[in-house]
């Protein structure tokens, strides 16, 4: 699907690493690289690649994936791997999409 997202597009407002922002962000699994969420740069790669699970564009999804990123996930969730499990069922739970 290639989901592309904007610092726009999300409801919350993240603090950009910038020294960090050129250095490689989650393009998929495995990778057990720990995950910043209070990190634009980090979190816009990670949003589009749960979306890209998903299958959707829906702006209502990507709002609830970052509720349950900044609200609801554990902070022993840390490396990517984990935090993109995580969403990914969390939100197929939520959206009714188990049987997947």
């Amino acid at each position: 699907m290639g989901i592309a997202l904007k610092p726009s597009d999300l409801y919350y407002k993240y603090p950009k690493d910038i020294p960090n922002r050129n250095t490689s962000k989650f393009s998929g699994k495995p990778d057990k690289e720990l995950f910043n969420r209070d990190d634009l740069y980090e979190v816009l790669p990670m949003m589009e690649a749960v979306m890209d699970e998903l299958g959707t564009n829906d702006g209502r999804v990507l709002n609830l994936l970052e509720d349950i990123m900044n609200t609801e996930m554990p902070r022993f969730i840390e490396t990517r791997e984990m935090v993109f499990d995580c969403l990914v069922e969390t939100a197929r739970e939520r959206l009714g999409l188990n049987d997947r």
